[in-house]
């Protein structure tokens, strides 16, 4: 709920989410493509991402699955919409606002070098 109290009264530009009306444990979250690729309907109309947490009772000690529910072609989304993100695996950060952050930032700025999909990624690095 303390994450839920802070999205609500200081979201970051871009960024909305909360708790599903029957389970504070699962999270819909939508980030907007604003100055990115995904903005004003280049890719998709003023790309509005959904995607779904799951937060465990380990939570905050450990992250929730976090997964985009639309289907995305980019070079750090695998195919089951799973991110490939250090702060998801290695450098755990407790708190929703920066996750979403976070992947708001991997959208706009990718990184080829470690790629979730391959193509994307061999795309994206040629054009």
């Amino acid at each position: 709920m303390w994450d839920f109290k802070r999205l609500q009264k200081d979201p970051p530009v871009g960024i909305s989410g909360a708790p599903q009306d029957n389970d504070i444990m699962l999270w819909n979250a939508l980030i907007f493509g604003n100055d990115s690729p995904w903005d004003g309907g280049k890719i998709c109309p003023t790309i509005l991402i959904a995607s779904s947490r799951h937060f465990t009772e380990d939570y905050p000690n450990k992250p929730p699955v976090v997964r985009f529910v639309s289907r995305m072609f980019h070079p750090n989304i695998y195919a089951d919409g799973s991110i490939c993100l250090d702060i998801l695996q290695n450098q755990w950060i407790y708190d929703v606002s920066a996750i979403l952050t976070s992947i708001q930032s991997l959208l706009c700025d990718p990184n080829p070098s470690l790629p979730a999909n391959s193509e994307a990624a061999r795309l994206f690095s040629k054009n």
